[in-house]
């Protein structure tokens, strides 16, 4: 199994990039092949991806623990993908978020390197241009 990690730092509150992070239905926002995801109660998603051209769909899981700000994600198939991302506060207003993807398909080239990091960037932003106000666990108020 590999193992791809990467980590950075983003100008917005710990507890409230968790819950943009935490809610499934923004994950489209973040990830350019995913065009929707849709919480099914409990842990599961389901996902919908174009992927080479091609329209895929699937049922994922996604694990929230808000105390921790941790979650833990995956998917089944034959590359036995899942995840999980640590937000810390450095210091109020000031976040550090480590991802950390796992698969028994190692990619040439470093190509899932460069998406994790490329994903991270775009998560951050897509966090801290938001202009809702997102809770832990992915709830906005009402």
């Amino acid at each position: 199994m590999t193992t791809y990690t990467h980590t950075a730092e983003a100008d917005i509150d710990a507890d409230t990039l968790f819950g943009f992070l935490a809610d499934p239905r923004n994950l489209p926002r973040y990830f350019p092949q995913m065009t929707a995801a849709e919480p099914e109660g409990g842990e599961a998603v389901h996902v919908e991806a174009e992927v080479h051209g091609e329209h895929v769909e699937g049922e994922a899981w996604l694990h929230s623990d808000e105390a921790g700000r941790r979650l833990e994600w995956g998917a089944q198939g034959p590359d036995d993908y899942h995840g999980e991302l640590q937000v810390d506060e450095v210091e109020p207003g000031h976040s550090r978020i480590t991802v950390s993807l796992h698969s028994v398909r190692e990619a040439r080239g470093g190509e899932v390197q460069q998406g994790l990091e490329e994903t991270v960037a775009a998560l951050t932003q897509a966090a801290t241009a938001d202009d809702r106000p997102w809770e832990p666990g992915g709830r906005t108020p009402r």
